[in-house]
């Protein structure tokens, strides 16, 4: 636009500075990953490509990026996509990527990896896709000390200010979606698909992390639908649907020297169909460790046939036989269980089975109501072991809290 006179300059500028503002600002760039060679026939190594996509967004010197995966299914072995980045990434995936059917292929424990890097976005339409059939028969390293090591779907560490949303995975070799050292992060309508019988896939699994947000999220797995280890803090999980799976669990805690503790946990309006466990806490009977489990709040939560719908087991042993000559250091308090409802397949659908050494401290059931569903006929129980609290409003099974 040119100016003809100085009579039309002030009226010039003016317009110039219209056009100006309604230009987007800092758009981000996008890099599509067909640009850089990838081939989405489901057979072509694309490691390379995406590694280059990467590298050319994570780099960009001013501006946000985005990478983007079209529809095709892109297969390739592990990768790492590592920062820091010098602006923020949006990675958009509405095609499938494709692991090896081989778990030998994969030479890294995670098969995606993002590692160190803050204000990454991950979105779309896509499925990673595991191909995890061929594993889970080699998955059985509790009996066999020389088993392969597996990889999980997806991975993320030190990684910041961050969120993956409507994200679908599929039938991971071990684990799904894997949290470690992972800060202010959201999880946001993403499906988590694998067998029943399909071994240690658990679903969403997170170490030392905190200010993490999950809801809107659909789980079902052969492990647990959300496993939350050692360092854990400021976790809320609202509106998720889990099953089948093994519910959503603390621990296992104890086993290992070093471990930190796990408070401030928030889980509302969940439903549990087919699981075996609901509400569970896990800790070793002979720890390692002396941490605190604190500060918890259930509420709103669903049963439909589950196995255990609530388990406080502080005599873990998943392959016994195991030691019985010290009780679980892990201290368990501050409690909160409010309106927890629906069905139990085992007549015992209350084990509050804590430590001799550390009893579980100020437990509070408040209208827990939930029936025996199951061959054996009868109504539910609950048994309490080592635990002081109160119970209050409708309670089914009777409550065993001094």
């Amino acid at each position: 636009m040119a100016c003809i006179s100085y009579t039309f300059k002030t009226s010039c500028l003016f317009l110039l500075f219209i056009v100006a503002a309604s230009r987007p600002a800092n758009k981000p760039k996008v890099f599509n990953v067909r640009r850089y060679g990838s081939k989405p026939d489901g057979k072509t190594d694309n490691a390379n490509a995406f590694t280059s996509v990467w590298k050319s967004a994570c780099g960009r010197k001013s501006g946000s990026s985005k990478i983007y995966v079209p529809k095709g299914t892109f297969y390739f072995g592990g990768i790492e996509f590592v920062g820091p980045c010098k602006n923020p990434i949006e990675f958009i995936i509405d095609g499938t990527l494709l692991a090896p059917a081989n778990p030998m292929d994969i030479k890294q424990h995670i098969w995606i990896n993002f590692r160190y890097i803050n204000d990454l976005s991950i979105s779309g339409s896509g499925i990673l896709d595991g191909q995890g059939e061929q594993s889970w028969p080699l998955n059985d390293c509790h009996r066999n000390p020389n088993c392969p090591k597996l990889a999980m779907n997806m991975g993320f560490a030190f990684v910041n200010n961050s969120n993956i949303k409507d994200i679908t995975s599929l039938n991971s070799k071990m684990g799904h979606l894997n949290f470690y050292s992972v800060h202010h992060f959201n999880i946001t309508g993403v499906t988590i698909t694998a067998p029943g019988d399909s071994p240690n896939t658990d679903g969403i699994k997170m170490g030392f992390c905190s200010n993490i947000q999950i809801s809107k999220t659909n789980i079902g797995t052969g492990d647990d639908c959300i496993a939350i280890l050692s360092g854990t803090t400021n976790l809320n999980i609202s509106n998720v649907k889990c099953g089948p799976g093994h519910g959503i669990s603390v621990g296992s805690l104890g086993k290992n020297k070093d471990e930190k503790d796990v408070k401030d946990l928030t889980v509302r309006d969940v439903v549990f169909n087919g699981t075996s466990d609901g509400i569970r806490i896990k800790t070793w009977e002979s720890s390692a460790s002396k941490i605190l489990v604190s500060n918890f709040v259930y509420e709103n939560i669903q049963m439909i046939d589950v196995g255990n719908p609530i388990n406080i087991d502080q005599k873990y042993c998943p392959y016994p036989p195991c030691e019985h000559e010290q009780k679980s250091h892990v201290q368990i308090q501050d409690l909160k269980l409010k309106n927890i409802y629906g069905t139990s397949k085992n007549k015992m659908a209350v084990k509050l089975q804590c430590s001799k050494s550390f009893p579980c401290k100020n437990v509070e059931l408040i209208d827990v109501n939930l029936k025996h569903n199951g061959v054996e006929g009868g109504s539910s129980t609950a048994v309490c072991e080592n635990i002081n609290g109160s119970a209050s409003g409708n309670m089914v099974p009777q409550h065993c809290l001094n």
